[in-house]
């Protein structure tokens, strides 16, 4: 893939494709052309077949054979670029080392045998080329004018026997033409020569090369590499149950809270109040909703668990030295919108943490998804670009954490810690100042945005910017990082870095980020296709450098990793203060939520630090286990059964495997047919989605890997197929993380919840009242969509029966708890208004009748100690979570129910804004900042409504005498509780300097008067006297 080679924009729909270079300068590219030995300078030659010699066939870095023969005989016997060990070739002397290589030498393709994977790809070349042209014709010839921009050849494992040569002829890309070096072996199943090496084990075949080699001695008793192999064999990552001294009396306080719920709800049922018949049915209501609400987040955290990953084990198995790396590819996503709400070097700094990852730079490649089409995140990405050739070489070097330069370099801790390279202070020197010039050209170009010219922006060669209309744009792509150009201020090779803009014009649905991620999911298939891939919100930064490592445990693992659909991490964040007012942690829902889900069918998708199996984002269903023999009863025990042998099953199956291969044909042929409704009309992308392993078509060209990208993000591509309902990220619903995992898991997947012990990626939350509950708000009408959508889990997923019932209670919580906020904002009003009416909602209770109310109360306060016990949260991060339950409930929850209604019922649509990612200068200074907002008034009001209570019941009580103060304490402890949970929303609305917007209290006082006023007027709910009782007065009215 050339790096810098220019913009390109195009729209399939009006058949457009240009090309813009110029935009920024060459950069000087190292001559790989194949011909000229890189060390000598001398011409390269042939073989004795007449093929170009190739010293290195991982790289294919020139070198001629003296030099080859030479660096095995004296040197260090490793190719200069890849480092990767020489493997000896035909008609080269042996020397040292070469008696531990198996798999290579003159033997390497001695029995022509095809394995699966090798299968897998003939098929999907004949595919692509055979059957599925759609009538498109050839692309290589039809595009032959267009430069080279995005180069074809990147696979997620390279192939055997093939290398780049230098191009002839055409200007094409040395990497986009191969060779075959040994041919693919052509026998078949069913030849005599397949039969001969059935026979024959590998082996045995080996075992006499070798002996005729005399190479094979006597094997020693002592084999140092021995323990090595048997630890490649362990599983790379294992469940670790949570403590059954931990675990056991939580499950029994549940059961036992259950038990003394259903026993209070009883008596509450049957013992009315009678003189406020009105407030004890609307308690009554209340009270079984939080019953049943409680019920669906409490079980799903049933069977909570811990993991533990062995890297050392994946790095044994996977990495093994002398041989090709086998971790399988990454494709990084990151999407923002809005430069001005996400500043340009926030997303920078996400973009260098992700170069920087500790894994192979040939296995990476980041995708920026910019949906504003902004002028200024692509320069500003250009400039990260330039910036990440000094800054990835010197995270590397030095294996410093995080890989974010903003984050690490505001690291109050003694950098010289465990540091003993003598060049370290010098270089971290040089390398801040480079960091505070490159933020001083960030906020340039940030700051020229901030006025846009009546022309548009204009581009450096003069050529217009084609995003300057961002609702009628067509498609760019731009690589500015990749194999050929993307190298370190060292020479080494960088990640792949691309720039992605869907095409957008008006009529048509776009689907915000949802459809943004469809489209790189399908730009990423054509270019690289890696079998994996982590979406990041542009303001998460990788802290944890070894996080992907993490993810390939769960994923890459031989037993169990087949059937993971996405590995989720959780989310961690900066710039928070210390007591977290407004829990923005979230620290219960992430470590105490999400762990019980993960021993049930796995942890919900969260939306961001979530990396993905894309055939499970295909919409396929998970491997299958293989099916147990069915149990036959004999004739002597009918209770008893015994497997049937293999001689009846001769017999009884023989015609039904005949039938089933048969169904399979029809079905792959169907499948066939119904990619192009399925996938859309591109036969490139297509093709893709068949490789589990990843990897692009060799014999794909630069060109027609240019055109298909174009073509799958254009505007029009996903009409009249799956995207969105069944493929990708799912529509219906502004979070569509919830609908997208839940897809998943209805086919029958797993997901896994992974908490390395260095949190594995951070990001920022917006820490002040306003736009913490507009960020409630809106994850709260995302679910109200899903309830009411065709989705829905109360409804949804019944037919295949592949998704756990705690896990359906899980995903029903998740939609449902919005509606809690009608039933809290009556509780929350109740005690008000049982303080100014001088009435109560539970009658005198006797002394049995309050053991009720004791235990319900006890089991409460014991579930939640110990569930703090046994995940780790403290007790300040769950009660911050119990207060601002109450906050968001009878604000954001309350206005999202009404706006999903409106949707539903009247058609009102409400579009959300994206939540700020700018910081303060100041420390925690966007703490006390205050923005107006309507979700403020409720919260307010109950406020207000219930402090007038409690000094009109006090005031009352002190009028009336002693006996009035008993029934008071049960009314002003329900007040008091109201009002300690909202205390973190009454500090908020001070703010720093203790003041209050006018219009907040104005707005709330006389919501407040008129309500109490009103209440006094009509008493609706105290039950009505038709005249002073005669037989204590005495007079005959």
């Amino acid at each position: 893939m050339e790096a810098s080679a220019g913009l390109v924009a195009g729209s399939h729909n009006r058949n457009e494709l240009v090309v813009i270079h110029g935009h920024e300068e060459p950069k000087p590219l190292k001559n790989l052309d194949g011909q000229v030995c890189e060390i000598c300078g001398d011409q390269i030659g042939l073989t004795v077949d007449g093929d170009l010699f190739v010293a290195c066939n991982e790289c294919g870095f020139p070198v001629c054979r003296p030099c080859y023969e030479y660096e095995r005989r004296e040197g260090t016997q490793v190719c200069p670029q890849c480092k990767t060990r020489y493997k000896r070739l035909k008609g080269s002397p042996r020397v040292a080392g070469d008696d531990d290589e198996e798999d290579v030498d003159d033997i390497e393709h001695e029995f022509n045998i095809e394995d699966e994977q090798d299968k897998n790809k003939h098929l999907t070349e004949a595919m692509l080329y055979g059957k599925m042209t759609y009538g498109r014709g050839h692309d290589d010839e039809e595009n032959s004018q267009f430069p080279p921009v995005i180069a074809g050849g990147f696979r997620s494992k390279p192939v055997s026997g093939e290398f780049p040569i230098g191009s002839h002829g055409e200007q094409m890309l040395a990497s986009s033409l191969h060779k075959r070096v040994h041919p693919y072996p052509v026998s078949e199943p069913g030849s005599a020569k397949w039969d001969e090496t059935r026979k024959r084990g590998w082996k045995e075949k080996m075992d006499d090369w070798k002996m005729q080699q005399g190479n094979l001695g006597p094997e020693p008793d002592d084999d140092p590499d021995a323990v090595m192999v048997d630890e490649t064999r362990q599983p790379l990552s294992r469940k670790v149950p949570i403590a059954s001294s931990k675990i056991n009396p939580y499950r029994m306080i549940i059961v036992a809270r259950l038990v003394i719920l259903a026993l209070f709800l009883r008596y509450r049922i049957l013992n009315p109040v009678h003189d406020a018949i009105g407030l004890w049915l609307t308690s009554i209501i209340c009270e079984i909703w939080f019953a049943f609400s409680w019920i669906l987040d409490q079980f799903p955290k049933w069977l909570p668990i811990d993991r533990e990953t062995y890297l050392d084990r994946l790095s044994l198995r996977y990495e093994r030295e002398g041989e090709p790396n086998m971790l399988a590819p990454v494709d990084f996503f990151v999407s923002t919108v809005d430069p001005m709400k996400e500043p340009p070097l926030v997303t920078a700094n996400t973009i260098l943490s992700i170069l920087a990852v500790d894994y192979p730079v040939e296995k990476i490649s980041c995708y920026l998804s910019d949906d504003g089409a902004s002028m200024c995140t692509f320069e500003a990405l250009s400039e990260t670009a330039e910036f990440a050739r000094k800054w990835v070489p010197f995270c590397k070097k030095f294996n410093i954490e995080p890989r974010a330069p903003e984050m690490y370099f505001a690291l109050k801790v003694d950098y010289l810690k465990d540091k003993v390279q003598p060049t370290f202070v010098k270089e971290r020197r040089a390398m801040k100042r480079e960091y505070e010039e490159f933020k001083v050209r960030i906020n340039a170009i940030v700051a020229k945005a901030q006025k846009v010219p009546p022309e548009g922006w204009i581009m450096q060669d003069g050529t217009p910017w084609p995003g300057n209309n961002t609702r009628d744009h067509p498609g760019m792509i731009q690589v500015f990082l990749g194999h050929s150009g993307g190298h370190d201020v060292e020479g080494n090779e960088l990640p792949r870095l691309v720039y992605v803009s869907r095409e957008k014009r008006p009529g048509f649905a776009h689907h915000k980020k949802a459809g943004a991620m469809n489209a790189l999911i399908r730009v990423s298939a054509v270019l690289t296709n890696a079998p994996f891939m982590l979406n990041l919100d542009c303001d998460h930064y990788v802290n944890n450098s070894k996080a992907v490592r993490e993810a390939m445990c769960f994923l890459m693992d031989p037993q169990t990793g087949k059937k993971v659909c996405y590995v989720q991490f959780p989310q961690r964040f900066d710039g928070i203060d210390k007591h977290d007012r407004y829990a923005n942690r979230n620290t219960v829902f992430f470590d105490i939520n999400m762990k019980g889900l993960d021993g049930v069918q796995g942890p919900v998708y969260v939306g961001t630090g979530c990396v993905f199996r894309r055939q499970a984002l295909y919409g396929y269903e998970p491997p299958k286990d293989p099916k147990r023999p069915k149990m036959v009863s004999c004739d002597c025990c009918p209770c008893f059964g015994r497997r049937k042998t293999k001689e009846s099953k001769r017999g009884a199956n023989g015609e039904a495997t005949n039938l089933e291969g048969v169904d399979d044909d029809k079905q792959l042929l169907m499948s066939q047919m119904n990619f192009e409704k399925r996938f859309g009309q591109s036969a490139i992308f297509v093709t893709s989605t068949l490789m589990e392993e990843g990897g692009v078509p060799p014999s794909s060209s630069p060109a027609s890997l240019l055109k298909e990208a174009i073509h799958v993000i254009s505007c029009g591509y996903e009409d009249k197929t799956d995207w969105g309902t069944e493929l990708g990220w799912i529509y219906g619903s502004i979070t569509e993380d919830i609908l997208t995992g839940f897809k998943m898991h209805c086919r029958g997947w797993r997901s896994i919840y992974c908490m390395p012990k260095r949190p594995a990626f951070k990001g920022s939350a917006p820490i002040n009242l306003s736009d913490r509950l507009n960020q409630v708000l809106r994850w709260a009408l995302g679910s109200v969509e899903i309830f009411f959508s065709r989705h829905s889990p109360v409804w949804y997923g019944y037919k295949e029966g592949k998704l756990k019932w705690l896990e359906r209670f899980a995903y029903v919580n998740t939609t449902v708890y919005p509606f809690t906020s009608i039933p809290l904002l009556a509780y929350c009003t109740l005690p008000a208004i049982c303080l100014l009416t001088d009435k109560f909602i539970m009658p005198e209770i006797s002394t049995f009748a309050s053991l009720f109310f004791i235990a319900l109360f006890i089991s409460i306060f014991a579930t939640g100690i110990l569930e703090l016990r046994w995940s780790g949260v403290s007790i300040e991060e769950w009660w911050r979570n119990e207060q601002f339950w109450v906050i968001g409930g009878i604000s954001a929850h309350l206005f999202a129910v009404v706006q999903g209604l409106l949707k539903i019922l009247a058609g009102i649509d409400t579009n959300f804004t994206v939540t700020s990612k700018a910081t303060d200068d100041e420390e925690f200074g966007e703490l006390y900042a205050f923005k107006w907002t309507t979700l403020l008034i409720p919260p307010t009001t109950i406020l207000i409504i219930n402090l007038v209570g409690v000094v009109a019941g006090v005031s009352d009580a002190i009028n009336n005498g002693y006996q009035s103060w008993g029934p008071l304490f049960g009314k002003l402890f329900f007040a008091f509780w109201v009002i300690v949970h909202l205390y973190p929303f009454l500090k908020g609305l001070m703010g720093r300097q203790n003041r209050t917007p006018t219009i907040v209290v104005i707005w709330s006082v006389l919501l407040a008067s008129i309500f109490s006023l009103l209440w006094v007027r009509i008493d609706p709910f105290v039950m009505k006297t038709k005249g002073p009782d005669t037989k204590q007065c005495g007079i005959n009215c």
